[in-house]
């Protein structure tokens, strides 16, 4: 049975998208240990109590929202974004991924460094990119750094500037300006950032030790598969293990596709390696079996693999082996996934769905056991630890800042071009039936996102704040 959907105000005065509210109340707020009737009060952006329904007292005149039976959470973060600008008006911006984040109920998310123009991957670059951001963010916005050949003399400034960690990639990216980083770099890097509290992110794919044929059909989604198989992890998950055991840097793999790799990393694990791991909505709902030819929107990097070792994947995140789930959201236009030609090899690799990220894990979630607990650990909790943000995201509770999701795990419906707010369109979820719509999102007490309306301007924050660095370092995973 669907359970109530409406939501109402106290007092006399229209809550609307863009509202601050001072309370938000619900019959199933999702708290540490317990999942039931609460008051959430607010005060200038930030969690300032959390009531049980006996204490709850209606304020008069303010703007206080009353969910009912739908869900609050605290928001989604998603660390794993790849935001195109500055320089790519064609591609995805700060502008257009906020606003379907906030439709998804996601508060936060961190950018990826490699696809603007210039990356971020120098202390210039990064400032680049904070202009470019600015006035332009209807949630809150984090950013990662980049490690490329060369660039260990900006890592410490970045760092101190406030980025939370640096992406690299064992093998080719297809950007001029982000190169990949050899085993050399990576020694460089490392002993320069020993003694700091970042993470290193490293997309674990690596070229294989031996030569992989490929079939000649590039429209046949296989040729792709064929082109990287599972070794490329494998390899590239035990040189990563390696480094972090050698130098205790917390280490953290992104896009894991292949279940074959999920060993080496409980084996690094249980000999101290601060190793945490990331897999996607893409590997976790979709697979190669299904994916038809010339859908070259389905690309991504490493690729889709097949049923049975999806299933491998969802064991290891109902176990806690895998850490989190993210969108690694990359939507192209329609010319760089070249669908005119169908060809896997020749179109861009990446996948839109930040905007559906939590009904998507919801809906094949639910299914198999898990709970609304488990989603604010793999999609809240674990994502703030990461990106160093733990000390005021990913719970609701007292001094933490009031960003919210409110859905209704029930109610199904259909993905279709009019809700999308992505730039481009194109995803292979279309057509598909999800539950957990989106109600409302919160972002420090405010309104972004209400029913289908967004705030009437942008007023996420940039978070990017100058610090101290400090000598040593703990991973709170272990």
């Amino acid at each position: 049975m669907s359970r109530k959907s409406s939501a109402t105000l106290a007092g006399p005065t229209k809550v609307e998208a863009g509202s601050e509210i001072v309370a938000v109340r619900s019959n199933r707020v999702v708290l540490e240990n317990t999942i039931g009737p609460a008051e959430i009060v607010i005060s200038n952006g930030k969690i300032v109590d959390v009531l049980p329904k006996r204490n709850w007292a209606r304020p008069s005149g303010e703007k206080m929202l009353d969910v009912g039976d739908l869900v609050v959470m605290p928001g989604i973060i998603d660390p794993h974004v790849h935001i195109c600008e500055p320089r790519h008006p064609t591609w995805e911006g700060f502008t257009s991924v906020t606003k379907a984040a906030a439709a998804g109920g996601i508060t936060t998310i961190v950018d990826m460094p490699l696809y603007s123009c210039p990356p971020t991957t120098t202390l210039s670059g990064l400032d680049t990119k904070l202009q470019s951001a600015k006035g332009q963010c209807y949630i809150d916005v984090a950013f990662w750094g980049g490690i490329i050949p060369g660039n260990q003399a900006e890592l410490l400034p970045m760092l101190k500037a406030g980025v939370p960690g640096f992406q690299c990639f064992l093998m080719a990216t297809g950007v001029e300006d982000f190169s990949h980083v050899l085993l050399q770099d990576l020694h460089v890097a490392m002993n320069e950032l020993q003694g700091t509290d970042c993470v290193l992110l490293f997309h674990a794919e690596q070229e294989p030790n031996q030569w992989v044929p490929v079939q000649e059909d590039p429209t046949e989604y296989s040729t792709l598969l064929d082109s990287h198989p599972d070794t490329m992890e494998v390899e590239a998950t035990l040189t990563i293990a390696e480094l972090c055991l050698q130098y205790k840097i917390p280490c953290h793999i992104t896009n894991l596709s292949s279940a074959r790799a999920i060993p080496i990393i409980k084996d690094a694990r249980q000999k101290g390696a601060p190793i945490t791991v990331e897999t996607t909505h893409h590997y976790l709902n979709l697979t190669s079996e299904c994916i038809p030819p010339g859908a070259t929107y389905y690309k991504c990097h490493p690729p889709i693999r097949e049923k049975s070792n999806q299933e491998q994947l969802w064991e290891a995140v109902q176990v806690g082996q895998i850490d989190m789930v993210v969108s690694a959201h990359v939507p192209w236009s329609p010319d760089l996934s070249d669908l005119n030609s169908g060809d896997f090899l020749k179109a861009q690799a990446g996948i839109a769905s930040l905007q559906f990220g939590l009904p998507l894990f919801w809906t094949s979630a639910k299914s198999r056991g898990f709970t609304l607990h488990d989603i604010v650990k793999l999609m809240c909790k674990n994502p703030a630890i990461l990106s160093k943000l733990e000390d005021r995201k990913g719970s609701l509770s007292p001094g933490m800042d009031a960003d919210m999701v409110i859905w209704n795990p029930e109610k199904e419906f259909e993905v279709n071009r009019n809700i999308i707010h992505h730039k481009h369109k194109l995803t292979p979820y279309l057509g598909f039936q999800l539950y957990g719509e989106v109600f409302a999102t919160l972002v420090h007490g405010r309104l972004a996102y209400l029913n289908g309306k967004f705030a009437p301007k942008p007023q996420g924050d940039l978070l990017v704040t100058e610090r101290k660095m400090p000598t040593r370092f703990s991973s709170p995973y272990y």
